[in-house]
């Protein structure tokens, strides 16, 4: 699935920004060599909790080719990670640093890196087959997923209905710190917890909306349900 996803073109709009960004690059970077594709997830493929972001960011994962490496944004979860118990190390800063993750996986709903970070509907409905295959793949040891941000809990939810879950109506709502246990409706599925949590974005951690503290909470929870920690 990944070899497929990283020639992905199915999106014009995303596809001319991703590679823009990898030619012009940002000055801080300007020796490197962006990687200027789809991103894939990262983690075991026997993963038993899934974090969902958003997009890769345009001089992070669209430059290093890893999810939340070489970002801000990256810096918080993986130093909140670690400090629970479910990542190797604090740091994420290219791919072969040694970083690993334990029982968990990182996807998005949209693999490519957005302008101004908003990916469009229909980017997000194209780029929906992805994590309809990675759910598929999962299945049979994922049990917790843990969202960040108010896009991937839209965009997950249908989803999740999609794969084999009861989602109740009205749909939960969005929020940090929100759980809600769905339950399986085909019998080869294991009920799945899901949690929300603010995005890592710096609009969220500089401002103090989301702290370390607030993180660590809602990943032990997590990954307590997932019989990680």
């Amino acid at each position: 699935m990944d070899r497929a996803l990283i020639e992905c073109r199915r999106c014009p709009r995303l596809v001319a920004w991703r590679e823009q960004v990898a030619r012009e690059k940002r000055a801080a970077f300007r020796d490197e060599t962006y990687w200027g594709r789809p991103v894939p997830g990262f983690g075991p493929v026997d993963a038993s909790l899934l974090i969902v972001g958003l997009a890769p960011a345009a001089h992070g994962a669209n430059r290093t080719g890893r999810m939340f490496t070489g970002d801000r944004s990256g810096d918080v979860l993986y130093a909140a990670m670690h400090a629970v118990g479910l990542a190797s190390q604090p740091t994420a800063t290219a791919v072969g640093d040694g970083l690993t993750l334990r029982g968990t996986r990182i996807t998005a709903p949209v693999h490519c890196a957005p302008p101004q970070n908003r990916p469009t509907t229909r980017e997000r409905d194209t780029c929906r087959r992805w994590l309809d295959e990675e759910l598929r793949l999962l299945t049979p040891t994922l049990r917790a997923v843990l969202v960040l941000g108010g896009f991937g809990w839209q965009t997950l939810l249908p989803t999740l209905r999609a794969a084999g879950w009861a989602v109740p109506t009205p749909r939960p709502k969005f929020g940090h710190g929100a759980h809600v246990l769905l339950e399986p409706a085909t019998p080869q599925r294991d009920p799945l917890h899901v949690f929300g949590c603010y995005h890592v974005s710096q609009q969220n951690t500089f401002t103090g909306r989301l702290t370390p503290a607030m993180i660590e909470s809602v990943l032990t929870a997590a990954g307590r349900a997932a019989g990680l920690l």
